[in-house]
């Protein structure tokens, strides 16, 4: 028989169950006797077309050659109903248009699935070759399901949908009776998922609704095989000294004696350094028969578990990624080994005020202080994870400057979590908002068997994420726990030994136990940049502080809204049809918005994000109209940019505010599953537009910035290390390229991830009030260190800013205007001309590319007007420099700065990694162009 550990409490043997109790402790994720099933392919069919019973479906000889072939993804999962599908070549380009509704069907409301093929059961089924040997145990292993399920093993039910339920939970079957030696099967009848009554995964209001609504499977389904003695739960506790100058290991394991004799075994375990040195501790253990223990081996028992000056993990901006492995072994085959790192996540809350009564949440790497700065992860919409494209968007989060990730509900595969580790980006992990976690929400009844899942929920996010230096915390989404949600989740946190903080809400709440979370939410709709400055206005009456101004405390989600992609992506995934709708109707629910039609254009549209309308009013107000799609998406290109980069400055300036400080910010979003118009950095063909390099502007290193609120010029220091003889030249200039002002700052020294305020304050053109006409202006400023030029940031301001209705829009996740900023004189810029250079060289750069092209660009106009808003992008073309016909853009490339502007006489040079293998055969090629400036083409061989 199994053995249940003590969280058996939590888990109760449901009636189903009591033939094959489920263990409550499963291998180790990198256990050496552990096999992840389906490498060799799964077979998935609707129980519609599959009518047979569970236990022929899953006899090894039953015929399912007619059924969908699905390989694993990189996670080692096959996915989703729909990914089957897709897999197979039901849905071609399935991202295109309109594609993924027309071939699958359509959803409107997060709930249960209303498209009648997917409504019903489908059947995941994969084959395997297993020599279990005299003496040996083997347990089937589920690590949760999208949905619900029952499962079978050669011909036998191992459990039913009444025990194997979420997604985040992880079952161990024994199952030593039935393995065979040979051919054996596994299969799982998948029910329908049902976010708004299951603890499982949606995607709420940020994409269109899968039509299956993800049901399926994430996350491999294995096969753990073991001797008499098996090894299970493998980690290590770490104690550290302040400034972790000195770390206390303890590693602990469960060791259980699966035989009828009582036996004696020896634990190993090996700590390797990075870089070499190694730990070697062992402890005998004595088993009775059928009995299980927790061993921990001690610091107290081991003194050389006690590391001084340990090679500490740090952010990738402040520090190194050191990865410690432990590796555990029991008698001579069950072993287990993993990576871990050693830092220490604290947090407090400071800043007390009447905008944040009890502070401002803060959060602490080895005990130095920092401004969270990242953005909201969105997985594959249909839950196919590539190792690659982690990689990928590893290498965009870090040319863009962030930090961290927030992984809103969104568990994911093994490989995600050590590619973090290794690239040193921070997560900020949770629950899911606005579903069935989010209890004080939800009308359905709670059952015991509700808390064990939510318990074994905690449990097992604990014990996947405990080892994981990038993980900075775990909290719940808007709403708080209940009281026993709260008690459930906590004790599974702490069975799992994870020891980073747990935060009651993402919202400024608390829980029973937790204390209040000092965090808040939005706004998610267009708001002006001068928004973001704003420290003085809230409403006193709403606990929550959602929707209520700018940079301060920690906004675990907040941007402008919509993001309009370049002209190259947007032909990747809109029809014509939609690309004509989206310059000539604001209020066309564009289907790569989301499911939501929005409200009439009288109407801000309040929480529906299904149209263009909030962000195409502001656009054309303080723009100017436009006439065809290309001057639109140029437009909104100038608008993204703006607001994205005053999002991020306003959170670093105000990082070090002595009342109510801005100690974080999660843009909404960084990514999305699938080609977006709606909330993200980068879509997810890897286009770079507006929104990226406003935020990539923002989060430089070393950084000078242009203060809305107070008109000052500030300088940051984002590194982990003190940087001196920083100073800031800002000129002012009107649209006809007149120098209106001009002044050298001193030169100022900053601590690592430091602020200075108010280095240098521009005299700008006064205001002006209709009916007089405003005048738009540029601020430039260049951050020099040492007489070189470290960074370069230009604003365009107008006389008559943007004048937001506080009244009116505190409380609403878009901004209401009293006026928008008049930056319509920028569209009569005069013609400029530029110059551009470019060539190649092989380096190692951004994610894992082999060249980088160094492009200079110069503004050589014979009049004084700027080179506005100069975009570069790397292409496909001959060498003669003339781009190919077709898409020819080269994706992912990182930039390290773009969209510039240039005086007459100035020159900025841009670098950019790319890979070789990226262009087929072809020739590099630059095409810079800008607002007034028409494109040029030039190689870059």
């Amino acid at each position: 028989m199994p053995f249940v550990r003590d969280f058996a409490k939590i888990l109760r043997c449901l009636a189903p169950l009591c033939a094959v109790a489920a263990v409550a402790i499963a291998p180790s994720a990198a256990s050496a006797d552990v096999t992840d099933l389906g490498d060799s392919g799964w077979e998935v069919q609707s129980s519609t077309q599959a009518t047979q019973s569970g236990a022929t479906i899953s006899d090894p000889g039953f015929d399912a050659g007619s059924w969908l072939a699905v390989r694993n993804d990189d996670g080692g999962a096959p996915g989703t109903e729909v990914e089957a599908l897709v897999q197979n070549g039901a849905c071609p380009h399935v991202y295109l248009s309109t594609n993924l509704k027309n071939c699958f069907g359509y959803m409107d409301t997060v709930g249960p699935d209303t498209v009648a093929r997917f409504a019903v059961p489908w059947w995941y089924r994969t084959t395997f070759q297993a020599d279990p040997g005299s003496g040996r145990h083997a347990s089937l292993v589920v690590n949760g399901v999208v949905g619900q399920a029952d499962v079978y093993l050669n011909g036998h039910e191992v459990a039913t949908q009444a025990t194997v339920q979420g997604a985040d939970t992880q079952y161990s079957f024994d199952v030593t009776r039935w393995l065979r030696p040979g051919a054996n099967a596994v299969a799982l009848r998948l029910y329908p998922n049902d976010p708004s009554t299951m603890f499982t995964l949606d995607n709420v209001d940020w994409t269109q609704i899968p039509p299956d609504n993800n049901t399926g499977i994430q996350f491999p389904v294995q096969l753990h095989t073991s001797g008499a003695v098996s090894l299970t739960d493998a980690h290590v506790v770490q104690d550290d000294a302040p400034g972790v100058t000195k770390s206390a290991l303890t590693l602990k394991a469960h060791v259980a004696n699966l035989s009828a004799t009582r036996r004696t075994a020896t634990l190993r375990a090996t700590v390797t350094a990075p870089g070499g040195g190694r730990i070697a501790v062992s402890k005998s253990v004595t088993l009775a028969a059928g009995a299980g223990q927790d061993v921990a081996l001690t610091p107290a028992a081991y003194p050389q578990l006690t590391i001084d000056h340990p090679r500490v993990w740090w952010p990738y901006q402040m520090g190194a990624q050191p990865l410690y492995r432990l590796s555990m072994s029991v008698g001579r085959a069950e072993s287990s080994s993993q990576t871990f790192g050693l830092r220490t996540i604290t947090t407090r809350l400071i800043g007390a005020s009447p905008l944040a009564p009890q502070g401002s949440r803060q959060f602490l790497v080895n005990g130095v202080p920092f401004t969270f700065r990242g953005g909201g992860w969105s997985p594959d919409l249909l839950l196919h994870y590539s190792a690659a494209d982690t990689a990928n968007q590893i290498g965009m989060i870090k040319n863009l400057g962030l930090n961290g990730i927030r992984t809103e509900g969104k568990e994911m595969p093994a490989d995600f979590y050590e590619q973090m580790d290794r690239a040193g980006i921070l997560i900020d992990a949770g629950f899911q908002c606005c579903d069935a976690w989010q209890l004080q929400d939800d009308s359905f009844p709670i059952t015991a068997h509700d808390y064990d899942v939510l318990g074994l929920s905690a449990l097992t996010i604990g014990r996947r994420l405990r080892s994981h230096p990038s993980i900075l915390n775990y909290s719940w989404s808007d709403n708080n726990p209940t009281p026993q949600q709260e008690s459930v989740s906590l004790q599974g946190f702490r069975e799992a030994d994870f020891q980073d903080p747990v935060i009651a809400s993402a919202e400024y709440k608390s829980g029973a136990q937790l204390p209040v979370s000092g965090e808040k939410e939005g706004p998610y709709d267009w708001v002006p940049p001068s928004y973001w400055y704003d420290t003085s206005h809230y409403d006193s009456t709403d606990d929550s502080r959602t929707n209520v101004g700018g940079a301060w405390a920690f906004d675990s989600e907040a941007s402008a809204g919509d993001t309009v992609p370049t002209l190259d992506s947007l032909n990747r995934f809109l029809s014509p049809f939609e690309q004509t709708q989206l310059w000539q109707s604001p209020d066309y629910n564009q289907y790569h918005l989301n499911y939501e039609p929005g409200l009439p254009s009288s109407d801000n549209g309040g929480y529906s994000f299904g149209t263009l309308h909030d962000l195409d009013q502001a656009i054309s107000a303080r723009y100017g109209p436009w006439t065809s799609l290309s001057q639109y998406v140029e437009e909104a290109q100038l608008q993204n940019y703006e607001t994205q980069r005053a999002e991020f400055e306003a959170y670093i300036a105000h990082s070090q505010n002595a009342q109510a400080p801005s100690t974080g910010i999660v843009y909404w979003q960084l990514n999305k599953g699938w080609p977006t118009l709606l909330w993200d950095l980068y879509n997810n063909d890897y286009d770079q537009a507006g929104s990226y390099f406003g935020a990539q502007e923002a989060n430089q290193s070393l950084h000078a910035f242009y203060a809305y609120d107070s008109g000052q010029v500030g300088i940051a220091n984002l590194t982990g290390h003190r940087v001196t003889g920083l100073s800031v030249r800002a000129r002012v200039y009107d649209v006809a390229g007149t120098l209106l002002f001009k002044s050298h700052s001193p030169a100022v020294a900053l601590d690592g991830q430091g602020v200075a305020g108010n280095v240098l304050k521009p005299t700008v053109p006064a205001p002006t009030a209709p009916p007089a006409a405003a005048r738009s202006y540029f601020v430039e400023l260049q951050l020099s260190r040492g007489g070189h030029v470290v960074d370069r940031n230009v604003y365009w301001l107008s006389t008559q800013p943007d004048q937001v209705d506080w009244a009116k829009t505190i409380g609403q996740p878009q901004a209401t205007m009293t006026s928008y900023a008049d930056l319509r004189q920028l569209r009569q810029l005069p013609a400029a001309h530029v110059t551009v250079s470019a060539s190649s060289h092989p380096a190692r750069g951004a994610g894992g590319t082999d060249q980088v092209a160094v492009v200079r660009i110069t503004n050589t106009s014979s009049t004084p007007t700027a080179a506005f808003f100069l975009r570069a992008d790397l292409r496909r073309g001959s060498a003669a420099g003339v781009p190919a016909t077709g898409d020819n853009e080269l994706l992912p490339v990182f930039w390290d700065r773009n969209d510039t502007t240039l005086w007459p006489g100035e020159s900025e040079t841009l670098h950019v990694a790319y890979s070789r293998a990226q262009l087929d055969g072809a020739s590099p090629v630059v095409s810079v162009n800008g607002d007034n400036v028409a494109e040029t083409d030039v190689p870059a061989g």
